[in-house]
């Protein structure tokens, strides 16, 4: 399973970008999650909704939900769209499922993030490459590398495909192929995340 690393301690009724995340309980800390596409308009807030409200649905033994556990982030790994808000034939998609986008605002990747973050999710290997050339750039050697992980490789169904396409030159035909492979990741990081939590409550993370 992919390394998460140290939590860190979540605020209170955070809200990042835009979805509001649960108050921990006392003595709860919180695992970052952090999506990553290029522009942060289409692919990674997308993952970035669909994993909050997932999260939301899966209850713990303790009696908490995983989303009381996570702190969820999406960015780009460039500015291009910096300060602006969701593709509207994402946010489009995200909405014909019953989704709600509370208000994304595309941000870039800052390379800080890296200590704070247990899980930087990739939409694709490009990504993915940029990030790792950014975490050894940042830590001088690949302290950050086990936490770079691609969402579609907690797909089981997947098939080996490992990227998830950028819809951004499609149609909505693309943007709902987006969010099926979207889902589908995010169920399966879900069920990675409730056992890293529980085992962590045990004792044995």
């Amino acid at each position: 399973m992919p390394f998460l690393g140290a939590a860190y301690r979540g605020r209170a009724g955070a809200v990042q970008n835009g979805t509001v995340s649960n108050p921990p309980s006392r003595g709860v800390t919180r695992l970052g999650v952090c999506f990553v596409c290029t522009g942060n308009i289409c692919r990674s807030p997308m993952a970035e909704v669909v994993l909050a409200a997932l999260a939301a649905g899966a209850p713990l033994a303790d009696g908490t939900c995983l989303a009381d556990h996570l702190e969820i982030t999406s960015a780009g790994t460039g500015g291009w769209h910096e300060g602006e808000p969701m593709d509207p034939r994402a946010r489009a998609a995200l909405e014909r499922r019953g989704y709600v986008d509370h208000g994304h605002v595309a941000k870039k990747f800052d390379t800080s993030w890296f200590e704070s973050t247990e899980l930087v999710v990739c939409l694709d290997r490009g990504h993915q490459q940029t990030l790792l050339s950014l975490g050894r750039g940042r830590a001088g050697d690949d302290r950050f590398d086990d936490r770079l992980v691609m969402l579609r490789g907690f797909d089981p169904r997947s098939g080996g495909a490992v990227d998830v396409p950028d819809p951004y030159y499609g149609d909505d035909t693309d943007f709902e192929a987006c969010l099926d492979q979207v889902e589908a990741g995010c169920r399966g990081l879900v069920d990675d995340l409730s056992e890293r939590v529980e085992g962590r409550g045990t004792g044995t993370v």
